[in-house]
């Protein structure tokens, strides 16, 4: 990989930082306009809809489609558990049963005498969102979200990988040409974000890792270290959703 760098990034001692949270679909905020929050504290909440599981009743059943809804144990809207009866045939004068059992927990959606089919939704999913920074809420986004305010430092990095971290700064370096190094990590950083010097290992990536620290925060890495502790080459695409279990920040480049 090419050396990268871009100039102009924003390194500020102190600022006013707004961070906006936002919900993925309408749901229910927590919090007032106005109110002290933590960058832990849960601002707003929703439910993803479950994913659907289409079961073919008629087919499974051999039955034309047009008789499922008579072979229904249960309605629309019912609430199935995983291996319930949920539809039954009889044959041969009623003395042999055949049975369709739900493959998941969920509830019924819809059973179809067009195609045969019984729709079962699985259970909401929970979304929750946090402050994500300690500060107050200067605006309330109706049934979506919220706006947090504080005052900060700001570091803006060229790179990262994994996502949001809420961590206790531990500065590791004292020099900006300081290597953050695999003897240089310690059990005590557990729950920190390591502010390094220069560059750091895939080594010192991974014990960090191993402790528990949140995240790092350095200069450089080399492309080599960077693909050795992913396990890939990540080439040029969108980052966030590594799950190495730390996250990492880049100011400068490779």
């Amino acid at each position: 990989m090419a050396h990268a760098y871009t100039p102009g990034l924003k390194v500020t001692r102190a600022t006013i930082v707004k961070k906006e949270r936002r919900l993925p679909l309408p749901g229910d905020v927590l919090v007032k306009k106005g109110d002290r929050v933590k960058a832990e504290d849960i601002v707003a909440r929703t439910e993803l809809p479950g994913n659907v599981q289409p079961i073919n009743v008629a087919g499974l059943l051999s039955i034309p489609p047009e008789d499922v809804p008579a072979v229904m144990l249960k309605k629309e809207g019912d609430q199935v558990k995983k291996g319930e009866p949920i539809a039954q045939s009889k044959s041969f004068f009623g003395l042999f049963k055949s049975n369709v059992t739900a493959p998941v927990d969920g509830y019924i959606e819809n059973i179809s005498n067009v195609t045969g089919q019984v729709i079962l939704r699985e259970p909401p999913i929970p979304v929750e969102i946090n402050a994500y920074i300690d500060g107050e809420v200067v605006n309330i986004i109706e049934k979506e979200g919220v706006v947090v305010q504080t005052k900060a430092s700001f570091v803006q990095g060229i790179f990262g990988i994994g996502g949001e971290r809420i961590g206790v700064i531990h500065a590791l370096a004292k020099n900006p040409d300081e290597e953050v190094t695999e003897d240089r990590i310690t059990e005590d950083m557990k729950g920190k974000i390591i502010i390094g010097g220069s560059f750091v290992t895939a080594e010192a990536l991974r014990k960090a890792a191993r402790v528990g620290a949140c995240g790092i925060v350095v200069g450089g890495i080399d492309d080599k270290n960077l693909k050795e502790f992913l396990g890939y080459d990540i080439g040029v695409a969108i980052t966030g959703n590594e799950q190495k279990g730390i996250t990492l920040v880049v100011t400068e480049g490779f």
